[in-house]
């Protein structure tokens, strides 16, 4: 008769079953376009950041080391960038947040044709960027743009150049990242309110409580993770931002919307300085990738919380 004891150590003495290494053939097709497309373009950008290559150059490229990157602490014009690429990712982030959780909100009451606005809000978002910079571009037209003559016919002037005056490009460029990334951050909001339990909600009108009251106790609880997810996303998106600009501005007047990954366009397509735009978006990833790990520590901490 078998003991407990013996039948524990034969169970321990079987051999691990081996791993399954079959299931690697089940994600290459999708790691390899990862690889090909994402990691091996990275690698080759973080290459290229410590070499002098310059487009046209019959010369090989030779090994520069930090270089690059020493000239980058002392480039004024890409620190300026920098500072401006800060302000249009948290001058557009914020409005951006505070405007759509209160369209989430509208959105999620029993209103008559609910569906038809939440399908119209997500409008902008449908749209490509440079469709959307295009038509912001007639918008703000000195001359027959309809924010120019709404302000006519109001008696408030006119004919100011919103996207080629100083004071008003960055400000006009950041009116159009709030209108078109705030469909997206609406959906995500309105899907966290999907999972507020409206028994809670009811409960605490019951109680009394007001508007303020029951969203800050009820609703703002339960939507916190949603909103601190889309809006770091947001501000990662929106500081890596290119294509929206670059067709409203092209980073004029006089450098006031040049964004860092402008600059560092420029610097590798006008001026064929791929070595030191290398650089630029070595520097660039760090910053994000900074930006993701504050973003993934808060998340683990709330999960901890929690």
């Amino acid at each position: 008769m078998t003991t407990v004891a013996e039948a524990a150590a034969r169970r321990n003495a079987r051999p691990a079953p081996a791993r399954d290494h079959g299931a690697w053939f089940l994600v290459l097709p999708a790691l390899i376009p990862i690889l090909v497309l994402s990691v091996g373009p990275l690698l080759y950008g973080i290459l290229l950041a410590f070499t002098d290559a310059q487009s046209g150059r019959t010369a090989a490229t030779r090994w520069t080391g930090v270089l690059n990157f020493q000239d980058l602490l002392h480039d004024t014009l890409f620190w300026e960038s920098f500072r401006i690429g800060l302000l249009w990712a948290v001058g557009v982030t914020v409005p951006q947040f505070l405007l759509a959780l209160g369209l989430a909100l509208l959105l999620d009451q029993d209103l008559r044709l609910r569906r038809l606005a939440r399908a119209l809000a997500i409008v902008p978002w449908a749209m490509p960027e440079v469709v959307v910079g295009v038509m912001w571009r007639l918008v703000y037209n000195p001359d027959a743009g309809v924010l120019n003559e709404t302000l006519r016919d109001l008696g408030l002037g006119g004919g100011r150049d919103w996207l080629g005056t100083l004071t008003t490009a960055l400000p006009a460029v950041i009116v159009v990242g709030v209108w078109a990334g705030m469909p997206r951050t609406t959906v995500a909001l309105l899907a966290g309110l999907q999972n507020v339990p409206r028994e809670l909600r009811e409960a605490a009108a019951v109680d009394g409580a007001g508007a303020w009251r029951r969203f800050r106790a009820v609703t703002w609880p339960a939507i916190r993770p949603v909103a601190l997810a889309i809006t770091s996303l947001n501000l990662i998106w929106n500081f890596n931002a290119f294509a929206l600009v670059y067709v409203l501005t092209g980073g004029g007047p006089g450098g006031r919307t040049r964004l860092p990954m402008l600059f560092a366009y420029e610097e590798a397509f006008r001026y064929g300085q791929f070595g030191y735009a290398a650089a630029m978006g070595c520097v660039m990833v760090a910053v994000i990738s900074v930006l993701l790990a504050v973003f993934l520590a808060g998340r683990l901490r709330g999960g901890e919380e929690q």
